[in-house]
């Protein structure tokens, strides 16, 4: 697989957004922004977001929907780059971010779903309705963690709740190219769950699992955020290993596509065709692309 590097230096990239004009919109967690690469790889800051922004999408108004965790703490060696750890010692809340990409302008939509705090919001996909869905991994500290949450919210503020609940570490999130499944991953479990969708924000629920589990690793490995081919095939950001893990639609058939680094966090398809993956690779601080097996998902609002 050849891989183009776009840029370096990025502070823990994350959350890529393929654009139209060519341009890679994305977060960089560590820095705190909503930032632009360009064609010719130049980084812009869009947006200084604080805390930390995480996952990200185009909202049916054209505007950036940000995932923002809270922040972290960071720890960074020559040999093992920059890695996220503990809850910020400066955390107050997670939340969704709505942010302008022509000027930077940007809102607060959500800190909370009713009573319960958002702990640390991470990646978001729009339905084509208008409305999202959302994870929220959590945080982590010294002794103990949060337990997470998936949740649907409309964009303009005026409603959120709750899909499900007691899952442990939910990170990246997807719709079925039908979209009559969501799908997200569980970090730390390594496993991937199938949610059947019956409305707008609402699924099916099971008695004992948030889901259909499609596929479990047995490898120590862990499942970050993830992007749908157009045939299905769900395409997760695999950590420690660090690569791109695919699982077809039924779980029958999975294959693993390594890059080096070992915190691979993203993936999104762009260019003509969307044939091109866009990916993340965090502790070394890079976007790279490479030609995909299969075009990616069209998304609801940016591509189509």
């Amino acid at each position: 697989m050849d891989v183009t590097e776009i840029t370096s230096g990025l502070r823990f990239p994350e959350g890529p957004i393929a654009m139209p004009d060519g341009s890679i919109i994305l977060v960089e967690i560590e820095r705190g922004t909503l930032s632009r690469v360009t064609t010719s790889g130049t980084i812009e800051v869009i947006a200084n977001l604080g805390g930390g922004p995480n996952g990200a999408a185009v909202g049916p108004d054209g505007w950036i929907y940000v995932c923002n965790n809270g922040g972290f703490e960071w720890s960074e060696s020559p040999a093992g780059g920059l890695r996220p750890g503990h809850q910020a010692k400066d955390y107050e809340t997670g939340s969704i971010q709505r942010v302008n990409p022509d000027t930077g302008e940007f809102q607060t939509l959500y800190t909370h779903c009713g009573d319960r705090r958002l702990n640390g919001p991470n990646d978001i996909v729009f339905d084509k309705t208008g409305g999202f869905y959302f994870t929220d991994l959590g945080k982590t500290r010294e002794l103990d963690m949060d337990i997470g949450a998936v949740y649907y919210a409309q964009p303009d503020g005026s409603q959120i709740h709750e899909i499900v609940t007691g899952v442990i570490t939910p990170n990246g999130c997807s719709l079925s190219p039908d979209e009559d499944v969501l799908y997200f991953a569980e970090t730390r479990t390594c496993r991937l769950w199938a949610m059947d969708i019956t409305a707008p924000g609402q699924v099916k629920r099971l008695v004992g699992a948030p889901g259909r589990m499609l596929y479990g690793s047995s490898e120590y490995q862990f499942f970050d955020s993830m992007a749908v081919d157009a045939e299905g095939h769900v395409c997760v950001a695999t950590l420690l290993n660090g690569g791109i893990t695919s699982i077809s639609p039924d779980g029958s058939d999975v294959a693993f596509f390594p890059f080096d680094d070992i915190l691979t966090t993203n993936i999104c398809f762009g260019g003509e065709g969307l044939e091109t993956a866009y990916l993340t690779l965090s502790t070394t601080g890079r976007l790279v692309s490479t030609k995909w097996q299969r075009p990616g998902l069209a998304l609801n609002f940016l591509n189509k």
